[in-house]
């Protein structure tokens, strides 16, 4: 199998068909200027040229229908501006202008006066979105000022009947071209704005040259527009004809049938709108209307059962049950207490006092002497305890030792007690403790202690 085999291939008509489709689809109508050459102009009527500048050259065709509205004759070296789209010529694979409109390039003086005027009104704040009035949402009647016998009035109602039919269309009837054509729209909008018929307002006419949709670009006719208390959407000529008029409405739209698209509801979206509502209501009337058939049952419901009548048999009969229950209970109450009565009396008499108190006073003698008996014990033995105390104290005491001839010696100064003469020198107090009183002395000589056997 070869690699051609597993992907598409075009055959080169296919090719230059779908090529042609793409080109077709991407570009929209557009303007071009050059000089003509190469100008053909067989015995069918149509014109084929080349249109070429200073670094490229594009092949044209200007069929018939459209040759026959030309107002001069094109001429090989003539400069000429082509509103045309952008085809391809499949039998040999080049891509050609389609030309829908084509003026001298002449008309520049037009243009030069359009940009004037644009730039002054711009400057007077006529094109800005702040100005410039909404739309209604669903107009009650819708004005129309174009020419009653164009093909702008016919897209126009023809979107309407598919889209809404039901609403309302007044024409005004304008000449849309030639040298009456401003006064005739201005005279028309201040009309419309006088009787209030309408309540948005469509300046319409299909596409032509420069000079053909001169009547838009006059400056009577933007300033009747701006000043329009009704708001004016803009619809002349095709999508890439920009007109002053178009600048200056409070709203523009690409072609007449776009301006009816976008004033029109959706006939058919509001009728299932509608419906979706009507469902809607019909649900929301059934689900109220179970919910108060719901709601009167349970009060009906609340309402018998709290019927004074049946609230009055309840309320005796549970009386006459709280009756019995009173009854009852008060035969209850007396049996415990007339049982208890008895209990205490039997208790009474079994608990007699009398010999509770000779018991009681039997005790107390027997516990007198108890009591006598374990204090004499207890001195006894405590002075016992005393006394071997102080003889085992008086044993131990310094003041026996005194008693036997000794004494306790301190130093005269400082009072601290001497137990080496070493600590001593000729001449220093001292005081002695004897076993009765004391007495001061001072030393005269001193005899050291003799040394110990094994020093």
């Amino acid at each position: 199998m070869s690699r051609a085999d597993a992907h598409e291939v075009y055959s080169v008509s296919r090719l230059n068909q779908e090529v042609r489709g793409l080109l077709e689809q991407a570009f929209p109508l557009i303007w071009v200027e050059g000089e003509i050459s190469n100008l053909a102009q067989p015995r069918s009527g149509h014109v084929y040229f080349t249109l070429k500048d200073a670094e490229a050259q594009v092949r044209c065709a200007l069929f018939r229908n459209r040759a026959l509205r030309l107002r001069f004759s094109p001429e090989n070296g003539a400069r000429v501006r082509i509103r045309a789209r952008i085809g391809l010529y499949a039998p040999r694979g080049e891509y050609q202008l389609i030309a829908e409109h084509m003026e001298p390039a002449g008309d520049g003086d037009l243009q030069q006066a359009f940009e004037a005027l644009k730039r002054r009104l711009g400057a007077e704040g006529l094109f800005e979105t702040v100005r410039k009035q909404p739309l209604p949402a669903l107009p009650r009647r819708l004005g129309i000022v174009t020419s009653p016998t164009g093909a702008a009035i016919r897209d126009i109602l023809s979107v309407l009947a598919r889209r809404f039919p039901a609403l309302p269309v007044l024409i005004y009837p304008v000449a849309v071209q030639g040298a009456a054509a401003a006064q005739d729209i201005v005279t028309t909008l201040a009309l419309a704005n006088q009787r209030r018929d309408v309540d948005v307002l469509v300046v319409s006419r299909g596409g032509g040259s420069l000079e053909d949709l001169q009547a838009f670009n006059e400056e009577a006719v933007a300033r009747a527009i701006a000043t329009s208390a009704i708001p004016v959407v803009s619809a002349v000529g095709h999508e890439v004809d920009i007109t002053i008029a178009d600048l200056v409405a409070d709203h523009r739209a690409p072609t007449p049938s776009a301006a009816a698209e976008q004033l029109s509801p959706d006939g058919s979206a509001l009728v299932q709108a509608f419906q979706q509502l009507r469902r809607r209501l019909i649900e929301g009337h059934r689900r109220l209307r179970d919910q108060r058939r719901e709601r009167l049952d349970r009060v009906s419901r609340r309402l018998e059962a709290q019927h004074p009548g049946r609230r009055l048999q309840e309320r005796s009969q549970r009386l006459d049950e709280l009756e019995l229950r009173l009854t009852r209970a008060l035969r209850q109450r007396l049996d415990a207490r007339a049982l208890g009565v008895t209990n205490l009396a039997q208790r009474l008499r079994t608990a007699n006092p009398g010999r509770a108190v000779a018991q009681h006073r039997s005790h107390c003698q027997t516990l007198t002497t108890r009591l006598a008996i374990a204090m004499r014990a207890g001195l006894t033995q405590r002075r016992g305890r005393l006394q071997e105390n102080a003889r085992a104290l008086e044993a131990v005491s310094p003041l026996a030792t005194l008693e036997r001839g000794y004494a306790i010696v301190r130093h005269g100064d400082d009072g601290r007690i001497l137990r080496d003469a070493g600590e001593l020198a000729v001449g220093d107090s001292i005081q002695a403790r004897l076993g009765q009183g004391t007495l001061d002395a001072k030393v005269t000589s001193i005899q050291p202690a003799p040394a110990k056997p094994d020093e």
